[in-house]
């Protein structure tokens, strides 16, 4: 193996590399920063400041001492810093400080993963017994054995759990935690940044839920978030909680020099504007990094990637490393398979990660100093979550963004100042999408009756009771309703899907040894586990024999083949209720609710390397069907004679890849949360129309946020696709090379503005 070199003689290197340098679009050197540091508070308990004092912790970062001191005032609070800035001892040391005044109280740790929820358990655990405390801390979650659950109920001071278990196994059961709640002071929301979407309207509801069950037991704990950088920390921690609360942002923490390089892949076709692949040329990035020993990890955009990704370079580094020193990191894989890659990667036996953006998250991976990402990751907040993971002691660190050939990419690439001086995006919930509100109406039932008058946080719900009552789910009584369903409503309900089932997937290679590798939500097991499907799961292949759907299990065997598939999905879209619209010139921009059925039909074989297509096959699955909210943009039928039936439809279909990819900036979420399609005639009325729609049950506000800001979008789509080089339309613009069609769809574009149908 080659001499292990610094970070910055590879740094130097890259910059005298002339293919190397001929891509990099910016290199932006973020200085190192000093520490602001204060006293510690005059009120803090000496074993607190001796423990400290020992691990060389003299003084507090600004932010830690007035989270500190919020805290001990009695505010609920939410501490918004960079990675690896020490936002835990915002709460532990409030915390734990309140525990060694009061042995009867209790503090609810939530983190959104079990990976977090480990990690924080043994970071707790080592300072509590430093400190010579009496304080029990565990964790409750799926792999705590039972002798251990009863003890954590009975004694636990600081329960340190995630979502999902507080939702399917605390609050069901609250009368085995009775003097848990009637002690709670506190509870910790973890990467509040995480709680948006689908899962942040969940969990707001569980808080609901929490809270009630608080109250019934006498008690009203203080709220204690922190997060990551987005722009609206305080609002989505007061939609979560439902508390007033104080902003805590004047970071403290010191940080190294980090190197930040865009990087756009050699165009390989001039005329046509295609560029090398963004996964070939990570994946050499990637390697150079490995092979000179530095610690790296490779952020992909899909568990697919994943594994090619991986594939790829444990072939390429295996004669140098052995392919076990770089390993995969994704959802589907199972607990235990990922805290031994986490361990493995603190320890230094593990020196290359590639990784979706579960790694995003602060789990303590050690020291990475080197970060590839593969593609833009949809956001500016998660790029710098997923840049944070490098150089996270100080030392000088480099991330490297590749750009791909997507619109998306090619607009940040390029316009650098977009991602450097834009404040990151608004996280969005919806706690009172009527789907999920009523699920947890079921849930809050199970838990305690509801009288008359009764709110659920700040939604009044007498008519989803009522409904609730008809369907005999519940029963109303002397004014109080009751659940009397035979069936335990928070066992059916997945906070983190828009289904509620997610289909296992069993490894049946050796007969006689059949073990699950993985799951997978059941709206992506469509395209993904299909029959004849290519499932890879770290590194190695796996053909699906067949998908089981209304079983909900897919079974795989192992097999080697040169290509991975991807398939199609047909979406057809009708339009139930118009509720918002507003009319320009010659176009409509309208927004309401819509009904779509989506059926995978088709699924290509793509040859690993040259990623060109070698076959295709079709797929026999049912049809699914979605009711969700959409914004549209209708156009009128003059547009016909304008530009004519085919050109039009070249136009939309031009258009609609075009805001399939600028749309997700000005809505925080990914580009799979928010479809696009375009429909030449409209069901509902006829009209060229483009839907930009939620992909999940109900809506969870995005269309509606897009419908808000569709002028700003719409300048912004227009701007990329005149900023793209290329003649007649390329991959990064609207997604076909057609003669002409660049051209239509800026005509389609300027006309929705209000401009001239016709651009010559």
């Amino acid at each position: 193996m080659n001499r292990k070199m610094k970070i910055e003689e590879i740094l130097d290197q890259l910059k005298q590399d002339d293919r190397f340098r001929a891509n990099i679009v910016h290199w932006n050197v973020i200085p190192a920063r000093e520490a602001k540091s204060v006293s510690f508070p005059n009120d803090m308990d000496n074993r607190i400041k001796e423990t400290l004092n020992r691990r060389g912790i003299v003084s507090l970062y600004t932010h830690q001492e007035t989270s500190y001191n919020l805290i001990r005032d009695g505010k609920h609070i939410v501490a918004v810093t960079p990675t690896a800035s020490g936002k835990s001892m915002c709460y532990h040391l409030p915390i734990l400080q309140t525990l060694s005044e009061d042995t009867q109280a209790r503090a609810l740790y939530l983190f959104p993963t079990k990976a977090l929820a480990q990690d924080q358990k043994s970071e707790l655990l080592e300072l509590v017994s430093e400190m010579g405390f009496s304080i029990k801390s565990e964790t409750y979650d799926g792999d705590t054995p039972a002798n251990i659950r009863q003890m954590v109920r009975k004694a636990g001071n600081i329960v340190i759990t995630n979502p999902d278990m507080l939702h399917s196994a605390i609050l069901p059961h609250h009368t085995k935690w009775v003097s848990f709640f009637e002690n709670l002071r506190f509870v910790v929301i973890d990467e509040l940044h995480t709680y948006r979407g689908v899962f942040g309207s969940h969990v707001a509801n569980v808080i609901r839920r929490l809270k009630r069950i608080c109250a019934f037991y006498g008690s009203h704990p203080q709220f204690i978030c922190t997060s990551a950088t987005i722009a609206n920390p305080k609002d989505l921690a007061e939609q979560l909680t439902e508390e007033k609360m104080e902003l805590v942002n004047n970071n403290g923490a010191p940080s190294g020099k980090k190197h930040f390089i865009f990087y756009n892949p050699p165009i390989v076709n001039r005329q046509l504007n295609i560029r090398r692949s963004t996964t070939l040329e990570a994946r050499d990035i990637t390697e150079r990094f490995l092979s000179n020993g530095i610690q790296t990890i490779l952020f992909a955009r899909s568990r697919v990637r994943v594994e090619i990704l991986l594939k790829y370079l444990q072939e390429i580094i295996k004669r140098k490393l052995g392919t076990k020193t770089i390993q995969g990191y994704r959802g589907g894989y199972l607990p235990s398979q990922r805290r031994e890659i986490e361990r493995g990667l603190r320890q230094g036996d593990i020196i290359g990660v590639v990784s979706t953006n579960a790694l995003e998250l602060g789990v303590d991976i050690g020291q990475l100093q080197a970060c590839v990402i593969s593609g833009y990751p949809g956001s500016v907040a998660s790029t710098w979550q997923q840049a944070g993971r490098a150089g996270r002691r100080q030392g000088e660190s480099v991330v490297v963004l590749v750009g791909s050939s997507s619109p998306l990419d090619q607009y940040v690439i390029q316009n650098p100042e977009y991602f450097f001086e834009r404040s990151p995006e608004t996280a969005r919930i919806n706690p009172d999408n009527l789907i999920i509100l009523v699920d947890h109406i079921k849930c809050a039932s199970y838990e305690l009756p509801f009288k008359e008058g009764d709110l659920f946080g700040s939604a009044e719900i007498v008519e989803i009771l009522e409904f609730l009552t008809e369907e005999q789910i519940l029963h109303h009584s002397k004014g109080n309703w009751f659940w009397m369903n035979d069936s335990f409503p928070a066992h059916n309900i997945s906070l983190r899907s828009a289904s509620q089932e997610n289909v296992v997937i069993i490894d049946i290679t050796e007969r006689g040894n059949e073990r699950v590798i993985g799951e997978m939500d059941r709206f992506s097991s469509l395209t993904l586990l299909h029959e004849e499907a290519i499932y890879l799961h770290q590194g190695i292949q796996y053909q699906v024999e067949k998908l089981d759907y209304e079983e909900k299990k897919a079974y795989v065997r192992e097999i080697t083949v040169n290509y991975y598939t991807d398939a199609n999905l047909a979406v057809q879209l009708k339009v139930l209720e118009e509720d918002q619209a507003r009319r320009l010139q010659q176009a409509e921009f309208a927004y309401g609710e819509v009904s779509v059925h989506a059926m995978a039909t088709i699924f290509k074989k793509i040859r690993f390397e040259t990623h060109e297509n070698i076959g295709s096959g079709p797929i026999h699955l049912p049809e699914e069907e979605l009711h969700t909210n959409a914004a549209w943009i209708s156009y009128p039928e003059s547009v016909f004679e304008m530009i004519g039936k085919e050109d039009v439809e070249r136009g939309l279909v031009g258009l609609a890849h075009v805001l399939q990819h600028v749309a997700p900036l000005f809505v925080m979420c990914d580009p799979g949360d928010l479809h696009v399609i375009a429909q030449r005639k409209a069901v509902h009325s006829g009209q060229p129309t483009i839907f930009l729609y939620d992909r999940y049950p109900g809506g969870i506000g995005l269309s509606e946020q897009v419908h808000k800001e569709m002028e700003t979008i719409l300048v912004q789509a227009e701007k990329l696709i005149c900023s793209c080089p290329c003649e007649t339309g390329c991959p990064s613009c609207i997604g076909t090379t057609d003669d002409g069609e660049k051209e239509l769809a800026l005509s389609l574009l300027r006309l929705a503005q209000g401009g001239s149908a016709y651009v010559s």
